[in-house]
């Protein structure tokens, strides 16, 4: 594959990876706060599924299409502004992977409120703040990422 189509899906992959994730976390959380039980079980249920269809590939193609790139560039994988990559790509692939598990559950929980016409209890709120405060460290380090990508600094990491 040529330097231009590699740059081009990894970018592509970047962006819905990014945006796909914010997209989905502003919405589950307008969702949450709203009260709605219907609309915050419909928004988890779509939530869930923008993971398996946006995220998973996305999560996948990044890693493969960036080394790729970086061999056709010629650029050693131990640059300093790479090494910060792999790090921050882990600590956002170790939120993200409690994240998908805490959405599955709280998509279930909210079926079962509507099911058993009951309001969302204390284990769903639990788990919406949890979900929410990991993808703090996530966002942080895409957007780090995002930057090292750009910019690729020689100095200071």
């Amino acid at each position: 594959m040529d330097y231009e189509t590699l740059k081009w899906l990894h970018i592509l992959s970047s962006t819905l990876l990014f945006g796909t994730g914010l997209g989905s976390a502003f919405y589950k959380w307008c969702a949450d706060r709203c009260g709605n039980l219907q609309a915050i079980s419909h928004t988890n249920r779509i939530v869930v599924i923008a993971d398996w269809v946006f995220t998973t590939p996305t999560v996948i193609i990044q890693p493969v299409t960036g080394v790729l790139l970086v061999n056709t560039m010629g650029i050693a994988l131990t640059e300093p502004w790479l090494l910060a990559t792999y790090i921050l790509y882990a600590i956002a692939g170790g939120c993200w992977l409690p994240v998908v598990w805490l959405q599955i559950r709280m998509r279930d929980l909210s079926l079962q409120a509507i099911q058993k016409n009951t309001h969302l209890d204390d284990t769903y709120h639990r788990q919406a703040r949890l979900w929410f405060w990991l993808g703090m460290p996530a966002f942080t380090a895409m957007v780090i990422i995002y930057f090292l990508m750009v910019f690729k600094p020689t100095i200071g990491i």
